[in-house]
Order: structure tokens, then C-alpha cells, then sequence
């Protein structure tokens, strides 16, 4: 993970930066832009599959990869970031706004090795605090998920443990089926 220190970095400057959106993404959080460590292959497949399932689960929400959201002061990019269709603005010919500026509904960040649990939780409890409804930091090397969700204390959930969803959402999950995700039948 890659940061760059430069005491004057305000948000603003941030998005002009031409590297910003480049790969692996760029983020922003108390004036230094950070760089979010380059996704492996189990990263990936989790990442795919949770926006199938999300998107295959709901009418009211899409789930979105890597897509920037930048409010109170930060700007994060989420692994997938599920926001309700109506919260989406749209242009005049009724597109969507390229540019987020505000929290989403879920934030679902899959830790990599070499990135910083601290920093992850972090970004999570400030979506959080700004209007996110749900928080996971999904953990691969330690088959668990770790949910955040306004007014409770964090869960730690690992095996059969059901996982929550946003409400009105179609889709239930244990943190067994997720991982099971990751086994590779070959033949």
C-alpha cells in the first residue's frame, strides 16, 4: 500500500490528481491520498460473486465494483458499494451522475494481505457515521466477516453464522457459503 504525505492535500486537489483514478485505486482520507493494494485472485472471485448475488437478491439495490465515494471529507473506494437505484442521481437524459458524493447504503471491503485491517475498519465506520446503512470487511485468511451497522457493536461471523443484509433485501448468506465461493472444482 502505496500513501502519499503531503500536508496541504485537500480533497479537491485529491480528484484533480491525474493518477486518482488509476489502478489500483486511489483514496482519500485526512489529507493524504492512499493507494489501495492491486486485488489477487481470491479478492476477485469473492468481489464477482457478491455482486451477482447482490444484484440477483434485489430490485431496490445495485451492487456496484469499485466505485468512488467521496463525502464528509473522504473519498473511498468501496470493493463493492450497493446503493438503492433511487439514491443514484441521474443527469437530464436520466443517466447516472459519474461522480458519487455521497455514502452507500452497504460498503463491503475483502481484506488483502498486505493491507491494513485498521485502515479498512476505519473507512467502514465512516461510512458508518455518514449515512452508510451496513458495513463488512470480509477477512479471506481468517474465513470471517466483520459487520458494522449504525447503533450496534460489531459481529464477527465465521461458519454457519448468518449474515445481515440490508433490510427489504431477498438474500441470505452464512459466511460458509461465502467462502465455499473459493473452492475451485476442477474436472
Amino acid at each position: 500500500m502505496t500513501a502519499i504525505v503531503t500536508p496541504t492535500l485537500t480533497i479537491e486537489a485529491f480528484l484533480e490528481l491525474p493518477y486518482v483514478e488509476g489502478s489500483p485505486a486511489w483514496e482519500y482520507m485526512d489529507g493524504v491520498a492512499i493507494q489501495k493494494p492491486m486485488p489477487k485472485t481470491r479478492h476477485a472471485i469473492l468481489q464477482k460473486r457478491l455482486l451477482i448475488e447482490i444484484d440477483n437478491h434485489s430490485e431496490t439495490y445495485t451492487a456496484l465494483p469499485e466505485l468512488r465515494c467521496t463525502f464528509a471529507g473522504r473519498s473511498l473506494i468501496p470493493d463493492v458499494a450497493v446503493i438503492a437505484w433511487n439514491r443514484i442521481p441521474v443527469n437530464e437524459v436520466g443517466e447516472p451522475e459519474d461522480n458519487f458524493m455521497q455514502a452507500p447504503d452497504w460498503s463491503i471491503e475483502i481484506l488483502s494481505p498486505d493491507q491494513k485491517a485498521s485502515r479498512v475498519i476505519d473507512n467502514l465506520l465512516h461510512c458508518i457515521r455518514y449515512g452508510c446503512q451496513l458495513g463488512w470487511m470480509i477477512d479471506p485468511d481468517d474465513y470471517s466477516v466483520l459487520i458494522f451497522a449504525p447503533q450496534q457493536e460489531p459481529n464477527i461471523c465465521r461458519g454457519a453464522c448468518q449474515l445481515q443484509v440490508l433490510a427489504g433485501m431477498d438474500l441470505q448468506l452464512t459466511t460458509e457459503q461465502v467462502f465455499a465461493w473459493l473452492k475451485i472444482n476442477k474436472g
